[in-house]
């Protein structure tokens, strides 16, 4: 059955500023201890949080800033900003998974002041329930961020006790929900206020007031949302959670005994992750095709690397090895602070590895040159960056500016169709003119004059003659005859003429297209 934890931080905005406040230098700091406020910035502005000082000093959320500051003389006042809240939170949340990757932030309907943490299985890594509510609570608090947690199996219930109640229990055994939720007042089903002032007026305050009721009545009176969110809390209904991200296909996480920054000791510490994760891939005979080191660092900050590969894999030495390049190359980028305290090593994406041929001498030779390429490739990736290595692969056209295509992705290198005659290893971006002198109009070349420089021809090969694919375009191009030619210092052009002599109106032209190694 599954655990949820919900994560409520009282307070939150006041509290992310305050947080905030204390690593910037301010002109005028705040007194936590006395009245404080965070105010939209409209014309007419209204409170939007508050701290407990200025809670017991009878202000609310929804005065006017006007009317508080009438009433209380010494207000402390702020702006608030609601995106860097939700940023704040939405940074947190990512924190918290190093507990589980499974984390959701709480809805629009609850306002964004906490989060949910789906933790089953995971508990024990903690020692259990009750050790991970207490190392989380303890993390929070020295975030300067109190917090009151609650654990139970639906979402719903462990989001109404965290709010609501009072008891210092807050871990709810299976199947207690009815009896965890009957005391409690009908807000803590996360209801509109317009349902829970309803709900109030007609006597129902508690939730045990609804539980066991006819559903007819509530169903006629109010909208479903009532009866919805009443059947999650109890477990009737299915919650589905909305997660920050996906949860991996397989993950291995580590806490360490003392925070780790250098370059060698978190490649140590990955490598042995990698190695908890081989035994279960083996079991699926499937590899990493696409790995994410989490990097948590002991002020609560979150760093990743991101490496993807040309085909699936099961060593820890190539996953190394591709980390190492990808710290060398975001070196001044990776901000290990106060070092990092805890690592997370996740397969994002797992494929199956195909059985290999391993009797045969030329199977054996096409795996091995494949897997160095695959690595080569990998390599690349790390060290220049994915935009940088491009793919090539063949076109169904015989126009060699059509011929082959590129991706800023590259995955399995696609095999090329064989060629007649030698295609050149750089194809110009487009053909560049040139100057040649032939002896006869459809001889080959013998001089060639090219940016500038002249070049004598010592060899030629060709023709070869490619006619225009007069079915892509209104307007045919002409015919072109390439030539391989060579020079006296062994450079070798790949050149065409456009035209035939004798054919046409079209005064034959000479390009260069391609230069060999």
């Amino acid at each position: 059955m599954p655990r949820i934890v919900s994560v409520w931080l009282p307070q939150w905005p006041i509290h992310r500023w305050l947080a905030a406040e204390r690593r910037r230098p301010s002109g005028v700091p705040v007194d936590p201890e006395a009245p404080f406020v965070l105010a939209d910035a409209t014309d007419a502005p209204r409170i939007t949080a508050l701290n407990p000082a200025a809670l017991k000093s009878g202000l609310a959320v929804g005065e006017r800033l006007a009317d508080a500051r009438a009433r209380i003389g010494a207000l402390q006042v702020r702006i608030s900003d609601c995106a860097a809240d939700a940023d704040a939170l939405a940074r947190l949340a990512r924190w918290a998974t190093r507990y589980t990757p499974s984390v959701a932030l709480f809805g629009e309907a609850s306002g964004a002041d906490g989060f949910f943490l789906d933790v089953t299985g995971a508990a024990h890594l903690l020692g259990g329930e009750r050790e991970l509510l207490s190392d989380l609570a303890q993390r929070l608090r020295s975030f300067g961020l109190p917090s009151c947690l609650a654990i139970a199996e639906t979402p719903g219930t462990a989001w109404a006790v965290s709010h609501f109640a009072r008891t210092p229990e807050r871990i709810i055994e299976r199947g207690a929900e009815r009896e965890t939720l009957s005391p409690l007042p009908v807000a803590a089903l996360r209801l509109s206020p317009e349902t829970a002032l309803t709900l109030r007026r007609l006597g129902f305050k508690r939730i045990g007031d609804l539980i066991g009721k006819a559903r007819a009545p509530f169903a006629a009176r109010f909208e479903k949302e009532l009866l919805i969110r009443l059947d999650r809390a109890l477990g009737l209904a299915a919650e589905p959670l909305r997660l920050l991200a996906p949860p991996p296909a397989y993950i291995c996480t580590r806490s360490l005994l003392e925070p780790i920054s250098t370059e060698d000791a978190i490649l140590t510490a990955a490598g042995r992750l990698m190695e908890n994760l081989v035994p279960k891939l083996e079991a699926d005979d499937a590899g990493a095709r696409a790995l994410r080191l989490d990097l948590y660092r002991v002020d609560g900050a979150v760093q990743s690397l991101g490496v993807r590969l040309t085909l699936p894999t099961q060593s820890p030495e190539h996953v190394t090895r591709l980390l190492r390049l990808k710290l060398e190359r975001l070196a001044r980028e990776l901000e290990a602070g106060f070092g990092f305290e805890t690592l997370s090593l996740a397969v994002t994406v797992a494929e199956r590895i195909q059985p290999r041929q391993r009797t045969l001498a030329t199977a054996s030779e096409d795996a091995e040159r494949e897997r160095r390429f695959t690595n080569l490739l990998d390599a690349l990736r790390q060290r220049l960056g994915a935009e940088s290595v491009r793919n090539l692969a063949p076109v169904a056209s015989h126009w060699p500016e059509r011929s082959q295509a590129s991706s800023l992705a590259p995955e399995k290198a696609t095999p090329w169709p064989d060629a007649e005659s030698p295609r050149p290893p750089l194809l110009l971006p487009r053909p560049e003119p040139a100057d040649v002198v032939a002896p006869i109009p459809n001889g080959p070349p013998m001089r060639l004059r090219w940016r500038g420089k002249v070049h004598t021809i010592m060899h030629a090969e060709g023709p070869e003659r490619i006619a225009a694919e007069w079915w892509r375009s209104e307007t045919c191009p002409p015919t072109r005859d390439y030539y391989l030619v060579e020079n006296g210092t062994g450079h070798r052009f790949w050149l065409f003429r456009e035209g035939i002599p004798g054919r046409g109106r079209v005064t034959p032209r000479w390009f260069v297209h391609g230069l060999f190694a």
